[in-house]
């Protein structure tokens, strides 16, 4: 299994907002954007492992403008960091309003996503080559995050006995 570069694997998508996309005063759906974010960070994960992939949780989801109707979505993702069978993903959302040319950081998200061998089990994904020093950064956020998400699941489950 060959390791990957941040770069061989990262995507950049964009997707006009239609009527169907938004509720009745205009505004895009969250849930829309949400699914947006999912597909575009499976793609890179896809890319990454080689093989199918599952989201198994999404740290945040930080919405700071609205999108509205004819807005097109520009979301940029990579991974961030990878472990033995999963990876994080992270994704950014901006809209641009095609007549202005005006664009804004919408929404932000964290993905962890598994790699999946052919009968659907958890698989090892490829190591990551870190070379930019954003790439480095990115992996040490990435590393504490994921720090702090397995403290998370240790007290829920210690609060479950």
């Amino acid at each position: 299994m060959q390791a990957k570069t941040v770069s061989e694997t990262r995507l950049v998508t964009a997707i006009q907002m239609q009527p169907h996309d938004a509720n009745p005063s205009g505004n895009v759906q969250g849930g829309i954007i949400m699914l947006q974010v999912d597909t575009t960070a499976s793609i890179v994960a896809i890319r990454h492992a080689g093989t199918n992939v599952v989201t198994a949780s999404i740290d945040r989801l930080d919405f700071y403008y609205p999108v509205y109707i004819g807005d097109v979505l520009i979301l940029s993702a990579s991974v961030n960091m990878v472990g033995r069978t999963s990876m994080e993903v992270g994704v950014r959302v901006e809209s641009e309003n095609t007549r202005t040319g005006d664009k804004r950081h919408t929404a932000s998200a964290y993905l962890t996503i598994v790699a999946l061998d052919q009968s659907g089990k958890p698989t090892e994904v490829p190591k990551l080559i870190l070379e930019a020093d954003e790439e480095k950064r990115r992996n040490q956020e990435a590393l504490l995050r994921r720090e702090t998400r397995l403290a998370e699941k240790k007290r829920e489950a210690a609060a479950r006995k």
